[in-house]
């Protein structure tokens, strides 16, 4: 049996790599250029950087900023709206995973009929004909690795729903870790676990390969080595740098390999209760492995080692059960709750949660271990209560 390998067709990375988007926009000969990034993004002076880029190029530009972390499906539709009325030939987008994940849907939608939720991967009832016109993906943080997948999340009433199609690749991602610099610690943490998660997912996933392993593994290390410096010191240039490059990675292996339980059970927690995408991976992260790990002792006894966990004197079981642990030792040591009932949440949430968590299939199939109902339900108590039945 054979697998594929996807990515965006170019990717530019390195402090100073954001010099490069003139020449990538003038390579299609676009006219028109949308920018889309976040309020917080264009308020942190950092879309001024890009602005001087494109100025200085003489092209033609307009930013748009109306954007929203975990945004809904009429800010989505808005954005589109608003792209089809400039009338825009090319598309790029600056900030956050929300940010990259509106610039490359509408991108690709200004080109089809109909609106966001016709496409959606639960509910939606259309089907991507037209690749839409060409865009650039810039990420301000080190975690979603959305600039090298073709995922586009939107939050729901009561949990979240995606599009997902090749069309959605960047045709080019510019990964500049100088624009992470003044992050704050809070989301430093949050969007950094979100990168840990997208890692340890991917290399457990039935769908890895000796390619997304690679990338998984280097991710992990990158990642784990660097995520308390980051987040706790972030003047660290060294460690603002990997946690760039390992985020990347980490979306790269993703991509082509699935993730998991972590984030299928972390949708309908961010979308009945809003918590944002990272955070609600950090809080379910090491339940979901105390509970998998057992169907994948290998490659967990590989990641211990990744995550830099001595297992010189102990055997597969226990290399295992230490990954999950130091797991747990990171979300506790960035600062992130690591209980549910700190989220406000009640144990008469869980049975909604587990049965919008179900419906998450596309998640849940790179799981090494299946999950039923009850095995989602299971998770959600544990989380609630923090208990773990090895660690």
């Amino acid at each position: 049996m054979y697998k594929a390998f996807a990515s965006p067709v170019r990717i530019v990375s390195g402090e100073g790599s954001i010099q490069e988007v003139p020449s990538i926009v003038e390579s299609f000969e676009a006219k028109r250029i949308m920018v889309f990034a976040d309020p917080g993004v264009v308020e942190a002076g950092i879309v001024q950087k890009l602005e001087d880029q494109l100025a200085g190029a003489g092209l033609e530009y307009k930013i748009y900023s109306e954007l929203v972390p975990e945004p809904a499906l009429e800010v989505g539709n808005k954005a589109l709206q608003t792209l089809r009325d400039f009338n825009a030939d090319f598309v790029i987008g600056i900030g956050g995973g929300s940010s990259l994940d509106i610039a490359k849907a509408v991108a690709v939608l200004s080109k089809n009929d109909g609106n966001v939720e016709d496409y959606l991967n639960l509910t939606g009832q259309k089907e991507l004909k037209e690749k839409g016109i060409p865009k650039v993906l810039i990420p301000t943080t080190s975690g979603t690795g959305a600039e090298v997948t073709d995922i586009s999340v939107f939050s729901l009433e009561d949990t979240k729903d995606a599009i997902t199609n090749v069309k959605l690749l960047a045709d080019a991602a510019v990964v500049d870790p100088e624009l992470t610099y003044t992050l704050p610690p809070h989301i430093t943490a949050s969007t950094g676990v979100d990168a840990l998660t997208h890692a340890v997912e991917s290399f457990v996933s039935v769908n890895a390969t000796p390619l997304t392993e690679a990338l998984a593994f280097d991710a992990i290390q990158r990642i784990s080595a660097n995520i308390r410096t980051a987040v706790w010191n972030g003047k660290d240039i060294q460690a603002r740098q990997n946690m760039a490059w390992g985020s990347m990675v980490a979306g790269l292996s993703f991509y082509n390999a699935g993730v998991g339980g972590v984030h299928a059970l972390a949708y309908p927690l961010g979308g009945l209760f809003k918590i944002p995408h990272g955070v609600s991976n950090a809080a379910l992260l090491p339940y979901i492995f105390d509970h998998i790990w057992p169907s994948s002792i290998d490659k967990m006894a590989r990641m211990a080692q990744a995550l830099d966990v001595n297992t010189e004197h102990l055997n597969k079981r226990e290399a295992a059960i230490a990954a999950v642990n130091e797991l747990k030792n990171i979300v506790d040591e960035v600062g992130i709750p690591s209980t549910l009932d700190q989220f406000g949440i009640e144990e008469k949430d869980i049975e909604t949660l587990a049965q919008n968590a179900i419906k998450q299939t596309r998640l849940l199939a790179p799981s090494p271990k299946p999950y039923t109902l009850d095995d989602i339900r299971g998770r959600y108590k544990a989380a609630f209560h923090g208990e773990f039945k090895y660690i």
